[in-house]
């Protein structure tokens, strides 16, 4: 089964959402802003990719954080300490099963993966 993490008022979860949803491809939701993400998930993760391609540089969250905030994540345990924090800075949404299939929304991706 797979898991889409995310926050459910996101553009960008909706439309993942709706893409796995006519397409027929089952999965369960967990919402960051009720359940938070744990500690573990995030180390997890940053197994698979990078610190920067888990935190979303674009989003008002990362951008309301001071010149001295974005300049302490330098390694995977600021980023894990902001992400823990701020769960709002983590990119969104991310699709597991036993590992990231995809961080974000981007259709003819998500065709690729689950087609």
């Amino acid at each position: 089964m797979l898991k889409v993490y995310g926050i459910p008022n996101c553009d960008t979860v909706k439309k993942a959402i709706t893409w796995l949803k006519d397409h027929n491809v089952a999965y369960e939701f967990h919402d960051y802003k009720k359940l938070g993400i744990s500690e573990a998930k995030l180390e997890e993760w940053l197994t698979q990719v990078p610190y920067d391609k888990l935190i979303n540089r674009a989003g008002t969250t990362f951008k309301k954080l001071t010149d001295e905030e974005k300049a302490q994540i330098t390694d995977n345990a600021s980023a894990i300490t902001l992400m823990l924090e701020k769960t709002s800075v983590i990119k969104r949404p991310i699709v597991e099963s036993d590992k990231i299939l995809a961080i974000g929304f981007n259709a003819e991706e998500y065709e690729n993966i689950f087609s």
